[in-house]
């Protein structure tokens, strides 16, 4: 990554000169900054409102962490990074990478989570899966909605820890 953005550098700084290359980089950090505090606090402002509102801040949490990860893009010296991090910044772009990383790894941190829970709970959970089909049919089943989750749920009371 360093060559490649020392590559373009150069390549930019042999078409523009380097004082404009210079002063693109300057202008490119001071409103990256003035973009990431504004994502920021949106996000942040977006995840407040689905815990009062009480709902699940799934959305909002990825939101964040996209944010987080381009930030540091910013802040980085060179025009590659920067693209990187404005795509993970503009919320409309945000909006394709969050989707493209949920369809990818949404059934691994799914079952990350659910056997962590697991054992973290000492198994009071159950978590079962139907068959793993493969295919664009397979993510999607007819009437599939993001914001419902069919489960099963029982009581199981605590184990007694006995005082020695």
């Amino acid at each position: 990554v360093p060559i490649a953005e020392l590559y373009v550098l150069i390549q930019i700084g042999q078409a523009i000169g380097v004082l404009p290359t210079i002063a693109l980089l300057i202008l490119d950090s001071v409103l990256g900054a003035a973009l990431m505090r504004a994502q920021g606090r949106a996000a942040w402002m977006r995840f407040n409102r689905a815990l009062a509102e009480g709902r699940v801040p799934g959305r909002e949490v990825m939101d964040g962490a996209l944010v987080i990860v381009g930030e540091p893009l910013l802040l980085t010296p060179g025009f590659l990074s920067d693209i990187l991090g404005l795509i993970l910044l503009l919320p409309p772009t945000r909006a394709i990478v969050r989707t493209v990383i949920v369809r990818r790894f949404g059934p691994r941190i799914a079952a990350g989570a659910a056997s962590g829970a697991q054992a973290r709970m000492g198994r009071l959970f159950t978590f079962e899966a139907g068959g793993r089909a493969r295919g664009p049919a397979a993510r999607r089943p007819p009437g599939f909605d993001d914001d419902v989750v069919e489960g099963t749920a029982s009581d199981v009371p605590p184990p007694r820890r006995e005082l020695p």
